[in-house]
């Protein structure tokens, strides 16, 4: 199982950006996803997730109104769309699929102007 996230990057508030998550070594279309971040200092926060068929979604508080889950089941990726991004999103984006307990190693986000 290998999940590897990609698209981070410095942002100016704002900004947008797509993160991505390419998974490997599982049956992809099977499996709920999740998007996790983690601030210097601070807890795991849970950002968004996906239940396997697409079409059912769940976000966090913090990020509701600005981030949009997707995947596509058949180049078994899940993507993570962020818009109007502010200084407090700037984190660490972890992609997970729960019920396998995998995680990504993290692509870095920094808001700042």
């Amino acid at each position: 199982v290998q999940l590897v996230e990609s698209g981070g990057g410095l942002v100016q508030p704002g900004g947008s950006l797509r993160l991505s998550c390419a998974a490997s070594g599982f049956l992809f279309s099977n499996y709920n996803m999740k998007w996790y971040r983690q601030a210097p200092g601070k807890e795991r926060e849970f950002v968004a997730a996906i239940l396997s068929a697409g079409r059912i979604t769940d976000y966090g508080d913090s990020v509701k109104g600005r981030f949009t889950i997707s995947r596509d089941n058949y180049k078994k990726m899940v993507y993570l769309q962020m818009n109007n991004l502010n200084p407090e999103d700037t984190a660490v984006y972890y992609c997970n699929c729960p019920r396998l307990n995998s995680w990504g190693q993290g692509t870095q986000v920094t808001v700042s102007s």
